[in-house]
Protein backbone atom coordinates (compact mmCIF):
# COMPACT_ATOMS: atom_id res chain seq x y z
CA UNK A 1 0.00 0.00 0.00
CA UNK A 2 1.14 3.66 -0.34
CA UNK A 3 1.62 5.83 2.51
CA UNK A 4 2.90 9.48 3.09
CA UNK A 5 5.77 9.00 6.14
CA UNK A 6 7.61 11.57 7.86
CA UNK A 7 11.49 11.01 8.04
CA UNK A 8 12.98 14.40 9.25
CA UNK A 9 12.09 18.24 8.89
CA UNK A 10 11.54 18.73 5.32
CA UNK A 11 11.75 15.34 4.13
CA UNK A 12 8.42 13.28 3.88
CA UNK A 13 8.11 10.75 0.98
CA UNK A 14 5.23 8.67 -0.85
CA UNK A 15 6.34 5.11 -0.08
CA UNK A 16 5.21 1.45 -0.36
CA UNK A 17 4.69 -0.18 2.80
CA UNK A 18 2.79 -3.16 3.76
CA UNK A 19 -0.38 -3.58 5.40
CA UNK A 20 -1.07 -3.43 8.98
CA UNK A 21 -1.79 -6.45 10.71
CA UNK A 22 -4.33 -6.49 13.85
CA UNK A 23 -3.05 -7.29 17.23
CA UNK A 24 -4.57 -7.02 20.56
CA UNK A 25 -7.51 -5.05 20.70
CA UNK A 26 -6.78 -2.50 18.08
CA UNK A 27 -9.15 -2.73 15.23
CA UNK A 28 -7.86 -2.41 11.23
CA UNK A 29 -9.48 0.02 8.88
CA UNK A 30 -9.28 0.44 5.03
CA UNK A 31 -8.70 4.68 5.24
CA UNK A 32 -11.29 6.43 3.14
CA UNK A 33 -10.62 9.85 3.56
CA UNK A 34 -7.82 11.37 5.68
CA UNK A 35 -8.45 15.60 5.73
CA UNK A 36 -5.13 17.97 5.69
CA UNK A 37 -4.71 20.61 8.03
CA UNK A 38 -1.90 23.05 8.88
CA UNK A 39 -0.20 21.45 11.30
CA UNK A 40 0.66 18.51 8.88
CA UNK A 41 2.27 21.53 7.04
CA UNK A 42 4.33 22.42 9.96
CA UNK A 43 5.20 18.58 10.73
CA UNK A 44 6.54 18.50 6.76
CA UNK A 45 8.73 21.76 7.20
CA UNK A 46 9.70 21.31 10.93
CA UNK A 47 9.18 18.34 12.17
CA UNK A 48 7.48 17.58 15.48
CA UNK A 49 8.83 16.82 19.19
CA UNK A 50 6.36 13.80 19.52
CA UNK A 51 6.96 12.49 16.46
CA UNK A 52 9.94 9.42 16.48
CA UNK A 53 10.27 8.42 12.33
CA UNK A 54 9.57 7.06 10.35
CA UNK A 55 5.82 8.02 10.86
CA UNK A 56 3.35 7.42 8.42
CA UNK A 57 1.09 11.15 9.01
CA UNK A 58 -2.06 12.07 9.10
CA UNK A 59 -4.83 12.71 11.48
CA UNK A 60 -8.28 13.92 10.35
CA UNK A 61 -9.45 9.92 9.75
CA UNK A 62 -12.40 8.53 8.71
CA UNK A 63 -12.82 4.89 7.30
CA UNK A 64 -14.21 1.42 7.14
CA UNK A 65 -13.84 -1.70 9.42
CA UNK A 66 -12.12 -4.59 7.82
CA UNK A 67 -11.10 -6.64 10.62
CA UNK A 68 -12.26 -5.59 14.18
CA UNK A 69 -11.59 -9.15 16.11
CA UNK A 70 -13.24 -9.27 19.40
CA UNK A 71 -13.88 -5.52 19.72
CA UNK A 72 -17.45 -5.39 18.46
CA UNK A 73 -17.08 -3.41 15.60
CA UNK A 74 -17.49 -5.48 12.50
CA UNK A 75 -16.43 -5.35 8.87
CA UNK A 76 -17.91 -2.89 6.87
CA UNK A 77 -18.70 -0.72 10.30
CA UNK A 78 -17.90 3.35 9.07
CA UNK A 79 -15.96 5.02 11.29
CA UNK A 80 -14.17 8.05 12.55
CA UNK A 81 -11.09 7.99 14.61
CA UNK A 82 -10.27 11.02 17.04
CA UNK A 83 -6.99 12.59 17.12
CA UNK A 84 -5.75 13.25 20.07
CA UNK A 85 -6.06 10.16 22.70
CA UNK A 86 -6.47 10.92 26.42
CA UNK A 87 -5.46 8.15 28.89
CA UNK A 88 -8.40 8.29 30.16
CA UNK A 89 -6.86 7.66 33.78
CA UNK A 90 -4.96 10.52 35.04
CA UNK A 91 -6.56 13.48 37.43
CA UNK A 92 -7.44 15.91 34.35
CA UNK A 93 -9.35 12.65 32.78
CA UNK A 94 -11.26 11.89 35.53
CA UNK A 95 -12.55 15.40 35.90
CA UNK A 96 -13.65 15.41 32.46
CA UNK A 97 -10.96 17.77 31.18
CA UNK A 98 -9.58 15.04 28.85
CA UNK A 99 -8.38 18.00 26.50
CA UNK A 100 -5.60 18.37 28.82
CA UNK A 101 -4.63 15.77 29.66
CA UNK A 102 -1.16 15.55 30.26
CA UNK A 103 -0.27 12.02 29.25
CA UNK A 104 -1.97 12.57 25.90
CA UNK A 105 -0.86 10.59 22.53
CA UNK A 106 -1.82 11.81 18.68
CA UNK A 107 -2.59 9.91 15.68
CA UNK A 108 0.00 10.55 13.22
CA UNK A 109 2.18 11.48 15.87
CA UNK A 110 2.46 8.67 18.57
CA UNK A 111 0.50 6.13 15.94
CA UNK A 112 0.93 5.59 12.79
CA UNK A 113 -1.34 7.89 11.00
CA UNK A 114 -4.25 8.21 7.99
CA UNK A 115 -2.34 9.24 5.07
CA UNK A 116 -2.42 4.97 4.00
CA UNK A 117 -4.84 2.88 2.55
CA UNK A 118 -5.23 0.68 5.55
CA UNK A 119 -4.16 1.75 9.37
CA UNK A 120 -4.29 0.51 12.36
CA UNK A 121 -6.96 2.15 15.43
CA UNK A 122 -4.93 1.24 18.86
CA UNK A 123 -6.59 -0.07 21.67
CA UNK A 124 -6.01 2.92 23.45
CA UNK A 125 -8.66 5.15 21.53
CA UNK A 126 -11.11 2.77 22.07
CA UNK A 127 -10.56 2.58 25.29
CA UNK A 128 -11.78 6.01 25.78
CA UNK A 129 -14.34 5.80 23.29
CA UNK A 130 -12.27 7.44 20.68
CA UNK A 131 -13.74 5.29 17.54
CA UNK A 132 -17.17 6.77 16.62
CA UNK A 133 -19.75 5.24 13.99
CA UNK A 134 -20.49 7.73 11.26
CA UNK A 135 -24.01 8.85 11.22
CA UNK A 136 -26.17 7.75 7.91
CA UNK A 137 -26.28 10.37 5.03
CA UNK A 138 -22.93 11.44 5.57
CA UNK A 139 -19.94 10.40 3.48
CA UNK A 140 -16.10 9.59 4.61
CA UNK A 141 -14.57 12.89 3.65
CA UNK A 142 -17.51 15.07 5.64
CA UNK A 143 -16.74 12.83 8.87
CA UNK A 144 -13.17 13.07 8.21
CA UNK A 145 -13.72 16.96 8.78
CA UNK A 146 -15.22 15.93 12.12
CA UNK A 147 -11.85 16.26 13.95
CA UNK A 148 -11.37 20.33 13.18
CA UNK A 149 -15.05 20.79 13.87
CA UNK A 150 -14.23 18.77 17.21
CA UNK A 151 -11.61 21.92 18.50
CA UNK A 152 -13.84 24.64 16.84
CA UNK A 153 -16.66 23.28 18.76
CA UNK A 154 -14.26 23.06 22.43
CA UNK A 155 -13.21 26.41 21.48
CA UNK A 156 -16.40 27.74 21.38
CA UNK A 157 -17.77 26.34 24.26
CA UNK A 158 -14.69 27.55 26.55
CA UNK A 159 -15.36 30.80 25.12
CA UNK A 160 -19.45 30.67 26.05
CA UNK A 161 -20.90 31.26 22.27
CA UNK A 162 -24.40 32.03 22.30
CA UNK A 163 -27.33 33.81 21.64
CA UNK A 164 -27.51 37.13 20.73
CA UNK A 165 -23.18 37.35 20.57
CA UNK A 166 -21.28 39.75 18.23
CA UNK A 167 -18.41 37.58 17.12
CA UNK A 168 -15.76 38.15 15.33
CA UNK A 169 -13.35 35.18 13.85
CA UNK A 170 -9.50 36.54 12.80
CA UNK A 171 -8.18 33.89 10.16
CA UNK A 172 -10.35 32.78 7.00
CA UNK A 173 -8.75 29.44 6.61
CA UNK A 174 -10.72 25.56 6.88
CA UNK A 175 -11.07 26.50 10.89
CA UNK A 176 -12.19 30.12 10.97
CA UNK A 177 -15.07 29.17 7.92
CA UNK A 178 -16.18 26.17 10.58
CA UNK A 179 -16.13 28.94 13.62
CA UNK A 180 -18.64 30.75 11.55
CA UNK A 181 -21.07 28.41 10.88
CA UNK A 182 -20.39 26.76 14.31
CA UNK A 183 -20.88 30.45 15.33
CA UNK A 184 -24.30 30.63 13.76
CA UNK A 185 -25.51 27.62 15.22
CA UNK A 186 -25.10 28.13 18.55
CA UNK A 187 -27.06 31.51 17.87
CA UNK A 188 -24.83 34.12 17.51
CA UNK A 189 -26.40 37.58 16.00
CA UNK A 190 -23.72 38.34 13.70
CA UNK A 191 -20.41 37.06 13.05
CA UNK A 192 -18.04 38.76 10.79
CA UNK A 193 -14.97 37.55 9.36
CA UNK A 194 -11.40 38.93 9.40
CA UNK A 195 -8.01 38.00 6.97
CA UNK A 196 -5.14 39.73 5.50
CA UNK A 197 -4.94 37.51 2.16
CA UNK A 198 -8.45 38.83 0.34
CA UNK A 199 -8.37 35.99 -1.81
CA UNK A 200 -8.67 33.91 0.62
CA UNK A 201 -11.12 35.85 2.80
CA UNK A 202 -13.10 36.26 -0.85
CA UNK A 203 -13.08 32.48 -1.35
CA UNK A 204 -13.97 31.64 2.12
CA UNK A 205 -16.92 34.32 2.58
CA UNK A 206 -18.33 32.87 -0.49
CA UNK A 207 -19.28 29.81 1.25
CA UNK A 208 -19.69 30.52 4.66
CA UNK A 209 -21.84 34.27 3.71
CA UNK A 210 -20.19 35.86 7.51
CA UNK A 211 -22.29 38.94 8.41
CA UNK A 212 -19.03 41.22 7.48
CA UNK A 213 -15.90 40.03 5.61
CA UNK A 214 -13.26 42.54 6.38
CA UNK A 215 -9.55 42.41 4.54
CA UNK A 216 -6.91 43.97 7.29
CA UNK A 217 -4.54 44.33 4.31
CA UNK A 218 -6.79 47.19 2.94
CA UNK A 219 -8.88 48.37 6.07
CA UNK A 220 -8.76 49.52 9.26
CA UNK A 221 -10.26 46.22 11.22
CA UNK A 222 -10.49 47.49 14.71
CA UNK A 223 -12.21 50.64 13.26
CA UNK A 224 -14.57 48.48 10.94
CA UNK A 225 -15.36 45.91 13.51
CA UNK A 226 -16.57 49.42 15.40
CA UNK A 227 -18.57 50.34 13.00
CA UNK A 228 -20.24 47.41 11.79
CA UNK A 229 -21.22 47.47 16.47
CA UNK A 230 -22.66 50.85 16.68
CA UNK A 231 -19.05 51.44 18.51
CA UNK A 232 -19.57 48.67 21.24
CA UNK A 233 -17.34 46.23 19.93
CA UNK A 234 -17.85 42.48 19.91
CA UNK A 235 -18.99 39.81 22.26
CA UNK A 236 -16.61 36.95 21.45
CA UNK A 237 -13.12 37.52 19.24
CA UNK A 238 -11.62 34.33 18.38
CA UNK A 239 -8.36 34.21 16.82
CA UNK A 240 -8.09 31.42 14.25
CA UNK A 241 -4.66 32.08 12.98
CA UNK A 242 -1.09 31.17 14.36
CA UNK A 243 -0.29 35.43 14.41
CA UNK A 244 0.62 37.63 17.59
CA UNK A 245 -0.66 40.46 15.76
CA UNK A 246 -3.86 39.00 15.69
CA UNK A 247 -3.61 37.94 18.94
CA UNK A 248 -2.82 41.52 20.35
CA UNK A 249 -5.36 43.28 18.32
CA UNK A 250 -7.89 40.81 19.50
CA UNK A 251 -8.35 43.00 22.66
CA UNK A 252 -9.22 45.82 20.64
CA UNK A 253 -11.95 44.73 19.70
CA UNK A 254 -13.66 43.69 22.37
CA UNK A 255 -17.10 44.88 24.23
CA UNK A 256 -17.22 44.62 27.79
CA UNK A 257 -17.45 41.80 29.67
CA UNK A 258 -15.99 40.25 26.44
CA UNK A 259 -14.10 36.91 25.99
CA UNK A 260 -11.38 35.85 23.26
CA UNK A 261 -10.00 32.41 22.41
CA UNK A 262 -7.11 32.39 21.36
CA UNK A 263 -7.25 29.60 19.50
CA UNK A 264 -4.28 29.51 17.19
CA UNK A 265 -1.00 28.57 18.86
CA UNK A 266 1.87 30.79 18.25
CA UNK A 267 6.02 29.86 17.43
CA UNK A 268 7.42 28.23 20.71
CA UNK A 269 10.24 29.93 20.34
CA UNK A 270 8.30 33.20 20.15
CA UNK A 271 5.00 33.18 22.30
CA UNK A 272 4.67 36.49 23.96
CA UNK A 273 2.68 38.84 23.26
CA UNK A 274 2.11 42.58 24.61
CA UNK A 275 -1.23 42.99 26.75
CA UNK A 276 -2.82 45.83 28.45
CA UNK A 277 -3.88 44.04 31.63
CA UNK A 278 -6.22 46.95 32.57
CA UNK A 279 -7.82 46.81 29.86
CA UNK A 280 -8.86 43.12 30.82
CA UNK A 281 -9.26 44.47 34.68
CA UNK A 282 -11.68 47.06 34.19
CA UNK A 283 -13.60 46.01 30.90
CA UNK A 284 -13.82 42.75 32.65
CA UNK A 285 -12.50 40.64 30.01
CA UNK A 286 -12.26 37.09 29.66
CA UNK A 287 -9.03 35.03 28.01
CA UNK A 288 -9.52 31.60 27.32
CA UNK A 289 -7.31 28.76 25.44
CA UNK A 290 -8.33 26.12 23.45
CA UNK A 291 -6.44 23.41 22.74
CA UNK A 292 -7.83 19.96 20.52
CA UNK A 293 -10.66 18.36 21.53
CA UNK A 294 -12.06 15.40 23.45
CA UNK A 295 -13.78 12.00 22.10
CA UNK A 296 -17.38 13.22 23.34
CA UNK A 297 -16.02 16.57 21.16
CA UNK A 298 -15.83 14.14 18.17
CA UNK A 299 -19.41 12.46 18.60
CA UNK A 300 -20.71 16.00 19.20
CA UNK A 301 -19.18 17.23 15.96
CA UNK A 302 -20.50 14.50 13.78
CA UNK A 303 -24.13 14.96 15.15
CA UNK A 304 -23.43 18.48 13.84
CA UNK A 305 -22.40 17.53 10.71
CA UNK A 306 -25.06 14.98 10.21
CA UNK A 307 -28.09 17.59 11.53
CA UNK A 308 -26.63 20.21 8.75
CA UNK A 309 -26.59 22.29 11.90
CA UNK A 310 -23.25 22.60 10.39
CA UNK A 311 -22.81 21.77 6.79
CA UNK A 312 -18.77 20.74 5.85
CA UNK A 313 -19.19 19.51 1.71
CA UNK A 314 -18.74 22.92 0.63
CA UNK A 315 -15.62 23.77 2.23
CA UNK A 316 -14.16 20.45 1.12
CA UNK A 317 -12.80 22.53 -2.31
CA UNK A 318 -10.29 19.54 -3.18
CA UNK A 319 -9.30 15.79 -3.19
CA UNK A 320 -6.49 14.09 -4.19
CA UNK A 321 -5.05 10.82 -4.22
CA UNK A 322 -2.26 9.67 -1.42
CA UNK A 323 0.13 10.10 -4.17
CA UNK A 324 -0.68 13.59 -4.40
CA UNK A 325 0.30 14.39 -0.81
CA UNK A 326 2.97 16.43 -1.30
CA UNK A 327 1.12 18.76 -3.65
CA UNK A 328 -2.27 18.57 -0.59
CA UNK A 329 0.53 20.41 1.53
CA UNK A 330 1.39 22.97 -0.98
CA UNK A 331 -2.03 23.90 -1.82
CA UNK A 332 -2.64 24.36 2.46
CA UNK A 333 0.69 26.30 2.67
CA UNK A 334 -0.39 28.55 -0.11
CA UNK A 335 -3.89 29.01 0.97
CA UNK A 336 -5.04 28.34 -2.21
CA UNK A 337 -7.89 25.65 -0.51
CA UNK A 338 -10.72 26.24 2.04
CA UNK A 339 -10.67 21.64 2.96
CA UNK A 340 -8.02 19.40 0.85
CA UNK A 341 -8.98 15.99 1.41
CA UNK A 342 -6.52 13.05 0.66
CA UNK A 343 -8.79 9.54 -0.54
CA UNK A 344 -6.02 6.92 -0.34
Amino acid sequence: MKVVRFHAPGDVRIEDAPEPTRTGGDVLIRVHNCSTCGTDVKIFKFGHHHIRPPRVMGHEIAGEVVDGGDTGWRPGDRVQVIAAIPCGQCGECRRGRMTVCPNQESMGYHYDGGFAEFMLVPAKVLAVDGLNRIPDGIGYAEASVAEPLACVLNGQTLARVGEGDDVVVMGAGPIGCLHVRLARAKGAARVFLVDLNRERLEMSADRVRPDAAICGADTDVVDEVRKLTDGRGADVVITAAASKAAQEQAFALCARQARISFFGGLPKDDPAIRVDSNLVHYQELTIVGANGSSPAHNRQALDLIASGAVPVADLITHRLPVTAALDAFDIVARGAAIKVTIEP
